[in-house]
């Protein structure tokens, strides 16, 4: 469940880790319903829409990276305005595409909220351990702090067991600022649905991408970037993200990646006459990428 495609000399392959459902009043947090729910069609009878668990793995210059890990198959519970549909899809669908877990060299979290980190770890004699054994896990260092020292508020998004044993493991690299982890790919700091909250920047042979992570679970969050989720603790600091953000994508004709639209989580945002912006679908075969 996949299909490669470049990117410049980037190679690029969007895999799933399965759906959650997910309260959708917390997810256009104060906007209202007669607002949003014509962008909504598959809402459920408990007020519920589907929410994708994409990954981004990318080839660059002999080093393979994988951008979030899903929700991951070890048992979990999940918090109360969230439902696992499916999950724990994440590594045999590498394997279907013929990647195996040893070949990652790089792991990136935009955050370490569970359903972007599950997939760090695995269950391995009772314990878990890091799913992918040669892998660096980059993660932001003031994410790190709020995982490990949560708040009534965002204690049930962050599990230990997601994360701590890559540090036992000596597997972590904590950073602040952007990096280059490989030719093309940069991580960037993007706070505001949490404090150290990132994105993934690739840029190859004058092309550009985006991994937007959690600017926005649904696309049109993108289009309105006063549409802000519940979700996010520092939601004005979003909001000068995303429009910073979404500047430089319509500016560079980026192609974006979802990780919470429906599988693949391809497209692109242009501008429209009035300043409004418009997210277009980018065919997931690549062919008009």
């Amino acid at each position: 469940m996949g299909n490669w495609f470049r990117l410049g000399d980037l190679e690029l392959l969007v895999v799933s880790d399965g759906i959650i459902r997910q309260d959708a009043g917390a997810t256009f947090g104060l906007v209202p319903k007669v607002m949003w729910e014509r962008y909504t069609p598959d809402l459920d009878d408990k007020n519920r829409i589907p929410v994708g668990l994409n990954s981004l793995l990318i080839r660059s210059e002999g080093k393979t990276i994988l951008v979030d890990t899903g929700v991951g198959a070890k048992p979990v519970r999940a918090p109360g305005a969230m439902t696992i549909e499916q999950s724990g899809r994440l590594l045999e669908n590498l394997r279907t595409e013929g990647v195996s877990l040893d070949e990652i060299d790089i792991v990136i979290n935009t955050h370490l909220h569970f359903d972007h980190c599950g997939g760090n770890t695995m269950m391995g004699d009772g314990v878990p351990v890091p799913a992918f054994p040669r892998a660096r896990y980059f993660i932001g260092k003031s994410e790190w702090e709020a995982a490990s020292h949560p708040n009534e508020r965002t204690r049930g998004t962050y599990l230990l067991e997601n994360f701590e044993p890559l540090q036992d493991a000596s597997q972590v690299e904590l950073v602040a600022g952007e990096v280059e982890v490989a030719k093309g790919v940069r991580v960037m700091p993007a706070p505001g649905h949490t404090e150290g909250h990132c994105v993934i920047e690739l840029e190859s042979c004058g092309r550009y991408g985006l991994c937007v992570g959690e600017l926005s679970q649904v696309p049109v969050m993108l289009e309105r970037l006063a549409w802000i989720s519940a979700f996010d603790v520092l939601p004005l600091v979003s909001l000068s993200t995303k429009r910073r953000m979404m500047d430089w994508a319509v500016e560079k004709r980026a192609l974006l990646i979802s990780v919470h639209a429906p599988f693949p989580g391809l497209g692109r945002l242009v501008a429209e006459e009035g300043g409004r912006r418009k997210w277009l679908e980018a065919r997931e075969n690549g062919a008009d990428l």
